[in-house]
């Protein structure tokens, strides 16, 4: 299970930083629903700090809030399970 958490917040991570990649150089962007769902499936951690290293959607409420909220409901299952 560590190793999956440790890969998926890996792939949130790069993928962050790549999609501001292809903002910068206007490519095709990677879509808003990609990068919830690897937040959903347990990247959440690795996207939020994607997302602040690379100054990446921080202007979007519904990242700057939608990722924390997925990242604490995904602490909260996980004490729960525990």
């Amino acid at each position: 299970m560590l190793i999956y958490l440790l890969a998926v917040n890996a792939v949130g991570f790069a993928v962050m930083l790549y999609d501001k990649y292809l903002a910068r150089n206007n490519l095709w962007r990677i879509p808003e629903t990609t990068l919830f769902g690897i937040a959903a499936i347990g990247g959440s951690l690795g996207c939020l700090i994607g997302m602040y290293t690379a100054r990446h959607k921080t202007k979007h409420l519904s990242f700057t809030l939608g990722i924390p909220a997925i990242l604490i409901a995904q602490i909260a299952l996980i004490y729960l399970l525990i």
